[in-house]
């Protein structure tokens, strides 16, 4: 192995100079450092990553998966013949209510959802959900999804639970 080694570097001796053998050498680390800083389209191989870690129904507004139910304790009225921001019929909404902030998994921005109560109906009964991130203690009522928001509403009887984009965070 000795005498192999030997005879190619006394072979690349006779046949280059100190200086061009450098100057190789130094454009062959130099090229190796650069490769890091080319242009690569990591855009596709982020977003596939991304979709992957995302739960199945965060675009299911009857899920309670879905993204803008991260602090709604209830009912879904998607599942009680409403919609995710519209009472079923026959039920009224209430005229309080308490309010989330979910970050949208597609844009990454933060949004303020106002979640309000559905009344003077029994309870629907499907759908339960009760993701509470971001819930404060009762002594910051309107971030409390505990209670029954039917305050002001004809009757106290709670059937589910609505949620609406009121803004974007600043």
């Amino acid at each position: 192995m000795d005498n192999i080694v030997e005879r190619m570097t006394r072979a690349v001796a006779q046949r280059t100079s100190r200086r061009s053998f450098l100057a190789r050498v130094g454009k062959v680390i130099l090229g190796a450092a650069v490769i890091p800083l080319l242009p690569i389209d990591r855009v596709v191989r982020d977003a596939s990553a991304a979709a992957a870690k995302l739960p199945k129904g965060i675009e299911d507004d009857t899920s309670c998966d879905y993204w803008k139910y991260c602090a709604v304790d209830g009912y879904l009225c998607t599942c009680c013949g409403g919609g995710s921001h519209d009472c079923p019929p026959g039920a009224t909404p209430s005229p309080t209510s308490w309010v989330g902030t979910c970050r949208h998994p597609s844009d990454g921005k933060d949004y303020i959802v106002s979640y309000r109560d559905c009344c003077g109906q029994a309870a629907c009964g499907r759908c339960l959900c009760a993701r509470t991130e971001g819930e404060m203690p009762l002594y910051r009522a309107q971030l409390d999804s505990d209670l029954i928001w039917c305050f002001g509403a004809p009757t106290m009887m709670y059937h589910c639970s609505t949620a609406e984009i009121v803004g974007l965070k600043s």
